[in-house]
């Protein structure tokens, strides 16, 4: 029972550091007032970028920057239609989703299912990953892991609530006349914040195929994308609790993996839409249970609305 719920909790861990990759840089693009709905695009893109890099340099971090390079260059051409041409976001988010899916599939032919030479492997911490149950859960992991659950979303936090560059990106997403009128660059600013998303999201989908799932096949990220979109409306739009949602939806995910493996009487399909039950699940239900939390999920004023600027 000790082995079961210790490689459950570790399971947890692991899917859930690629749905706290993610969400953390959707938080960034929301916050600055753009919807990303490209993130399954750029997931999938930064997946199979990461197995080709890797297969010809054998080495996880370059597969690594790799994959963060095309999120960015992914997002930057959403950035381009919906921040600097003001497309519609949503129409253009789900076309960056449909292209990288498409293009992720076509250029990923010729490694479709071959296992992944380099990954980055677990690192016991001393002392810590002897704890029983949740010593080999949270303290055997990659490094990914540590740095995404420990480090970063302290970064972005302090970056967004304790920074001058913050304020100014949380403002734009308010309201971004506001803003403009005192000279800060709105277009620049959410440009940024869109590209650091995508990168981000690329390390998500090269986390998957780096760390949890060593292969590539075309529909691996399996709505991963999506959900993360979801955990930033229910974490309120705050870092920490998009990585805290994270780990959350992880866990859900691996009680799906564990039903099948020991056979559950459940049909396999029911048990693989968990994620996305406990997605609308959680959307839905607290707001219904805790009206005040209406409020605290509420989304920054100015969220996919374009910005046309007048005269000053």
């Amino acid at each position: 029972m000790i082995e079961l719920l210790t490689g459950l909790l570790g399971h947890a861990v692991l899917s859930g550091s690629v749905l706290a990759l993610a969400a953390l840089g959707e938080v960034i693009a929301e916050r600055s007032g753009v919807t990303n709905l490209g993130v399954e695009g750029l997931m999938s893109l930064g997946a199979v970028v990461a197995v080709m890099t890797v297969a010809a340099i054998p080495h996880p971090w370059v597969g690594l920057l790799m994959a963060g390079l095309v999120g960015g260059l992914g997002a930057g051409v959403l950035a381009l239609a919906s921040v600097v041409l003001r497309a519609n976001q949503v129409l253009c988010g789900v076309a960056v989703t449909f292209l990288g899916l498409g293009l992720s599939a076509t250029i990923g032919r010729p490694v479709a299912g071959m296992p992944v030479p380099v990954i980055f492997e677990p690192v016991s911490v001393p002392v810590l990953s002897s704890i029983p149950v949740i010593g080999p859960a949270f303290f055997a992991q990659n490094i990914l892991v540590y740095f995404i659950y420990l480090f970063l979303p302290l970064i972005v936090h302090f970056w967004l609530f304790r920074t001058r560059y913050g304020l100014d990106l949380r403002a734009v997403g308010e309201n971004p006349a506001a803003v403009d009128a005192v000279g800060v660059p709105v277009t620049k600013l959410r440009v940024m914040a869109v590209m650091i998303g995508g990168i981000l999201a690329g390390f998500a989908g090269a986390d998957l195929t780096l760390a949890v799932v060593p292969v590539w096949s075309d529909g691996m990220i399996a709505g991963r994308g999506w959900i993360a979109v979801a955990l930033v409306i229910f974490a309120g739009y705050r870092p920490v609790w998009a990585v805290a949602s994270g780990l959350l939806f992880g866990l859900v995910t691996a009680i799906g993996f564990m039903g099948q493996a020991r056979g559950w009487p459940v049909a396999p399909a029911v048990l693989n839409t968990l994620p996305y039950l406990g997605t609308i699940g959680c959307i839905i239900v607290p707001i219904l249970a805790f009206p005040r939390l209406r409020r605290a999920m509420a989304a920054p004023a100015a969220l996919a609305t374009p910005y046309h600027r007048t005269g000053r």
